[in-house]
């Protein structure tokens, strides 16, 4: 058993009783983390969510689940077909064996005139018409997992609020006493807020989608509710993928907080060790920030070839430049990052923000991590930030990950793209200095007739470093960097006063 199943099962369950029964899983990895282990059994659950959010998907992925071991499930469908059912799993290459569906819907005589009901009110034959239908069916499979969709049609046959609480709850009732693990649908499409259903339910997920102006649409999920079990509140990332339901758990760095010893990583050029005070440390960040072209990408991969050569896993996240471009560039300065993506020391995956959702993308990081990547680049930080939808949160998504990180002693690189090419008034449109716990600075600079290029350690936590401006170069040999531009004053302005020392 996990620790989140042993948190889930020692949890009250809600009714008084000291032990709480089993925990089912959802059939989506995901959910079942945010949800501390899964489903408890014999109890009723609300799905809720507009159409297209993937409520079927995830109903079809919970029996499934259940079929799969050997548990008889019941899909009762009060709005869809067999037929668009069976098409709906076709879409998703699954097999319904083992997955019994009863459709309890209206019969075509509801378009003969002749049929219709004159003394007694629709919704009073054909409520209790469909509680009959609904109990039969459940009789006929006495199923250990049940699903039914949607609550839109009970609520609408009810016709008023204390009506259908009544029906809930009397349904609820029954099912309890089948020994019966319940997800009710609710596809919003009747006038009731849910309120009525979200009270009597265990349980309450949430699926959400919301509009882009510009790429995917994302979808969310929330637990709005879960007695007795201690569940990851806020919002989560999903998608809807062949497999189904793809859940994206919210990283919580606490969750991993641990402490360890943090030794220095050498970038493989001296002067850039000596620099950074010994090189990196495993666990620490460092933003690595200058204008376009002044060659952060290419430090970067230096640090990544100095660390595959040592026999050290990494990943590369590129958002900007190709993958193919990256190898070709850094094959031709003697990097031979290829060699390492081909043993498998090294993972580069190219990154589309308008496609990935942020907590697609903390998943593929957090997988690299796990898979035993020792040093992560994110290459460039301006374009995780345009995955990350809502500003004010963006400082808090890439606070989570570094911490992350950290806790697992990952040594992570984050370059920075700064708009202007000269002078102190550089600004990016992501500012992560204060999160990283290093800082390395590229600057143009004009000098003698020439734009040269300058290095600097502006900040390192932890640890002592040069506070000196270096002359920085890239040739076909690879980086060089100088000695110290004493001669200069106003480097960083761009436009230094004084003559210059020079590059050996």
């Amino acid at each position: 058993m996990t620790t989140a199943q042993a948190q889930g099962t020692a949890q009250d369950d809600g009714a008084g009783g000291r032990d709480a029964p089993p925990l089912l899983s959802t059939g989506v990895a995901g959910l079942d983390t945010i949800l501390s282990g899964g489903l408890l059994a014999e109890r009723l659950y609300l799905i809720e969510g507009e159409p297209g959010t993937g409520k079927t998907t995830l109903a079809l992925q919970f029996l499934a689940e259940g079929a799969r071991n050997g548990a008889p499930v019941l899909y009762i469908a009060l709005a869809e077909s067999e037929i668009e059912l069976r098409a709906a799993a076709r879409s998703h290459d699954w097999d319904l064996a083992g997955i019994a569906i009863e459709e309890v819907a209206p019969s075509d005589d509801m378009l003969d005139p002749e049929r219709h009901y004159t003394i007694f009110h629709p919704s009073e034959i054909e409520l209790a018409s469909t509680n009959r239908r609904i109990l039969a069916a459940i009789e006929k499979h006495h199923p250990a997992r049940l699903v039914l969709d949607s609550l839109s049609e009970l609520q609408l046959l009810a016709e008023n609020p204390l009506r259908y609480r009544r029906q809930v709850l009397a349904l609820k009732q029954y099912l309890a006493s089948r020994h019966c693990t319940t997800m009710l649908i609710d596809d919003r499409s009747a006038l009731d807020d849910g309120l009525q259903v979200r009270s009597v339910a265990h349980c309450v997920i949430s699926l959400e989608l919301q509009n882009q102006d510009y790429g995917n649409d994302r979808r969310r999920v929330r637990v709005v509710k879960y007695r007795g079990v201690p569940f990851r509140s806020g919002t989560h990332d999903y998608k809807i993928a062949q497999d189904g339901l793809v859940v994206y758990p919210r990283l919580v760095a606490a969750d991993t907080r641990r402490d360890g010893d943090h030794r220095r990583l050498s970038s493989g050029v001296h002067e850039l060790d000596a620099m950074t005070g010994g090189g990196l440390e495993e666990g620490m960040s460092t933003l690595i920030s200058g204008p376009a072209g002044s060659g952060k990408s290419t430090l970067a991969a230096q640090f990544v070839h100095a660390a595959t050569k040592r026999g050290e896993s990494c990943a590369m996240f590129l958002f900007e430049e190709a993958r193919s471009k990256l190898l070709h560039r850094t094959d031709d300065l003697g990097m031979r990052l290829k060699e390492a993506l081909d043993t498998g020391l090294l993972s580069v995956q190219q990154v589309d923000p308008a496609e990935l959702t942020p907590g697609e993308f903390a998943q593929a990081v957090v997988d690299a991590a796990e898979r035993g990547a020792r040093m992560i680049v994110i290459d460039s930080l301006n374009g995780y930030m345009h995955a990350v939808p809502d500003e004010r949160f963006q400082s808090t998504y890439l606070h989570e990950l570094l911490n992350y990180l950290s806790q697992r002693g990952v040594a992570t690189l984050l370059v920075g793209v700064q708009q202007n090419m000269l002078g102190m008034s550089m600004t990016t449109s992501a500012d992560a200095s204060y999160l990283a716990d290093s800082v390395i600075m590229l600057r143009y600079y004009e000098t003698e007739g020439e734009v040269r290029q300058a290095i600097s350690v502006f900040k390192k936590r932890g640890s002592a470093h040069e506070r000196s401006i270096r002359r920085f170069e890239i040739g076909p040999q690879g980086l060089r960097i100088g000695p110290t531009l004493a001669g200069f004053h106003g480097i960083l302005s761009g436009m230094p006063t004084v003559g210059g020392t020079p590059f050996p």
